[in-house]
């Protein structure tokens, strides 16, 4: 693992199309309830199963409710042979911070981020 990002720097990343996965770790319900826009779902059980999909990504940021529990998945995928040469960073603050400050996608839409009964 390469450190944490902050929510401004994965939004500056994301706005200028940078080759990066964002992926939550929640379960799928939680994801379809809100996420970030244009981020993958790949739920924290599911992650040492599924570790080979970050093999050819050049940068990874993980994501949770509060930046918590991603530092261990960014750790889990750093660890891994295959993304030795990614930067694998867990974004902090999580969902909860990004939410205050910017729009959450709910499925296929976005939705602003001052909703108070925020989905994580």
């Amino acid at each position: 693992m390469d450190g944490e990002i902050s929510t401004d720097d994965v939004s500056d990343l994301l706005e200028s199309g940078a080759d990066v996965r964002i992926v939550d770790i929640r379960d799928s319900a939680s994801f379809e309830r809100g996420h970030i826009p244009g981020s993958e779902n790949v739920p924290f059980n599911q992650l040492p199963a599924r570790i080979a999909e970050f093999e050819d990504a050049d940068r990874v940021v993980t994501v949770c409710p509060h930046g918590k529990a991603s530092v261990q998945a960014a750790r889990l995928i750093g660890s891994y042979e295959g993304s030795a040469d990614a930067t694998v960073e867990s974004m902090a603050g999580g969902l909860e911070e990004w939410a205050d400050r910017y729009d959450l996608a709910l499925g296929g839409e976005v939705e602003s981020g001052d909703d108070p009964d925020a989905p994580f």
